[in-house]
């Protein structure tokens, strides 16, 4: 006899005689007849082959309106056929969405002739959103039973788990969100029975999507867009082979994948009608525009070189040149997102106007008393230090303050006054006053913090005014949490409140920033002019004092003479 766990893998089909339970694409043929559909498309076989045959663990990405979730309804059906014995749960980020895949597979068992011996029985569970099929055994655990992602997933044993759009932008939006949903969907594994399968269909929104983070857990991600991507690599190696062989016999770019669903002048409406980031993501599955637009920051705005603690070059040059780019400094940015060398560094030197460090302190616990010190010249604004302390206003963390302020010779310290209504500038004024004597201002912020970290940092950035050190890269690298890193932070923050799990190093920096703002206001040309004009007058200066000592020296020996 075929055990449970046999039916469950690809290698049982070949044990069963059955035409239908042999192939579950010959399943789907009838289904479609019943519906009064066309014939499945060949991207709709494609699916329904992986379907059968794929990885215990996987990820379904395919086009919006291919018809995935009316697939996977079709085969949790043709599980059912096989072996009515198993039980199945259906989880959505909504539990509406979730009842009707539950309800349309229960429709199917009534409504189709070969499938009338798993209606339920008098006695067996009968609703839409759990129910039994008929030879079904005694069980805790229905038949099919549907859930939302937020509701009581424990309680019950699935043999096999659909996770049907379990992330949505109402329940990803923001970084605490992701992580909680990425908590919800681990109580799968407390559910699941040994040898059991999980299936995911859904559709990543942003590069932070837990779909794209399954991989790291063992699942199998198989993509089938619209059209024929010009860029293949983007998808990472994932994209269906049915995709990768039109490609390899000849298929063009933007060519329709399933000509037969969508062809080429529905798919330019579509397009037209959702927009360019929009039709990315609904029906290219790729994020990376979608990316582009809702992370404002880029590294490859800022001008990252090593810097001297008291003077810089007087002119800086940005530029993106491949042959300028970073091979060695760790990257915990976006896809495509690179650190890039000045073009161009003027030989003069000069010392910084001023130096200020900004202090965002915190308790002890989840986040960071975090400091950035950055220093002005010539409209532009150098990051020399940044960094973080757990231990919230100890004296350690009061003194390490301290040294990092004489360190960099600081000569203005703000402290955001949000926290402890001002109680850590009097606990730090003392130990400062010890180490390194220096004026200490308190400032406060009533405007969401996102927002106004994006509207410092993006404005100045695009102009390429941002100088990051060399220095404080590699530093910011040595930080064993991810998350708490400056660059993890600048590269992964939003406007929406929320955004990241920790700001703290990045806020640090935008009021560092914002301190000199106005100074950013003075042209860099005009700056650079003026440095080189002194520099000048200083030469010319030099030149008639040696012209006239040169003078007096000579009188004086023809005085001597006679």
């Amino acid at each position: 006899m075929t055990s449970k766990s046999d039916l469950l893998s690809s290698t049982a089909i070949e044990t069963v005689s059955d035409p239908i339970a042999a192939d579950f694409r010959n399943f789907l043929w009838l289904v479609w007849q019943h519906l009064n559909l066309p014939e499945p498309t060949p991207v709709q076989y494609d699916i329904a082959r992986y379907l059968q045959k794929g990885p215990k663990r996987c990820v379904i990405e395919a086009f919006r309106g291919v018809g995935k979730s009316w697939v996977t309804s079709a085969f949790v059906c043709w599980l059912l056929y096989r072996n009515p014995q198993l039980n199945i749960m259906v989880v959505s980020a909504a539990k509406d969405r979730a009842d009707a895949f539950s309800t349309f597979t229960k429709r199917l068992i009534h409504e189709m002739p070969e499938l009338q011996h798993l209606r339920p029985r008098p006695g067996q569970r009968d609703s839409n959103i759990a129910f039994d099929v008929g030879p079904a055994g005694a069980s805790q655990s229905p038949s099919v039973k549907s859930v939302g992602i937020t509701g009581q997933l424990t309680g019950s044993r699935a043999d096999v788990i659909i996770a049907d759009d379990v992330e949505s932008l109402n329940n990803a939006m923001t970084v605490t969100m992701r992580d909680l949903l990425a908590e919800r969907i681990k109580e799968f594994d407390a559910v699941l029975k040994p040898g059991g399968r999980v299936i995911y269909l859904g559709t990543p929104q942003t590069e932070m999507s837990i779909y794209n983070r399954l991989p790291e857990r063992g699942y199998e991600i198989r993509i089938w867009p619209a059209r024929v991507p010009e860029n293949p690599d983007k998808y990472h190696g994932r994209l269906a082979p049915f995709v990768v062989d039109m490609i390899v016999r000849g298929a063009q770019a933007r060519d329709p994948v399933d000509p037969l669903r969508f062809h080429d002048l529905d798919l330019i409406e579509r397009e037209a009608s959702y927009g360019r980031s929009g039709f990315a993501l609904q029906f290219m599955l790729d994020t990376s525009l979608s990316d582009a637009d809702r992370y404002p920051l880029k590294f490859r705005d800022l001008i990252v070189t090593s810097v001297d603690p008291r003077m810089a070059p007087s002119k800086l040059v940005w530029c993106n040149d491949p042959d300028r780019m970073y091979l060695d400094l760790p990257m915990v940015g976006l896809n495509g997102d690179r650190f890039f060398r000045a073009m161009w560094a003027a030989k003069e030197m000069e010392e910084f106007t001023g130096a200020v460090m900004v202090i965002d302190p915190s308790g002890r616990g989840r986040d960071e008393t975090a400091y950035a010190v950055v220093k002005s010249l010539n409209g532009f604004l150098y990051c020399t230090a940044s960094g973080g302390f757990v231990d919230g206003y100890t004296e350690a963390t009061l003194k390490a303050l301290s040294v990092v302020a004489a360190r960099e010779k600081v000569n203005h310290v703000i402290v955001e006054a949000n926290f402890g209504d001002g109680m850590f500038t009097q606990l730090l004024k003392p130990v400062m006053n010890r180490v390194h004597p220096v004026t200490i201002e308190e400032v406060k912020h009533s405007v969401q913090k996102e927002r106004r970290i994006c509207d410092t940092l993006e404005p100045i950035m695009n102009q390429h005014r941002l100088v990051i050190s060399e220095a404080v890269i590699k530093a910011d690298a040595a930080c064993e949490e991810p998350t708490r890193q400056l660059m993890y932070q600048l590269a992964r923050i939003t406007r929406d409140k929320g955004a990241l799990g920790h700001d703290d190093r990045l806020d640090a920096l935008a009021m560092a920033v914002g301190y000199w703002a106005e100074s950013m206001a003075r042209d860099t040309d005009k700056a650079h002019e003026e440095h080189l004009e002194k520099l000048r007058d200083e030469e010319l200066e030099a030149f008639i004092n040696l012209a006239c000592f040169n003078g007096m020296r000579e009188e004086a020996a023809q005085n001597w003479a006679e």
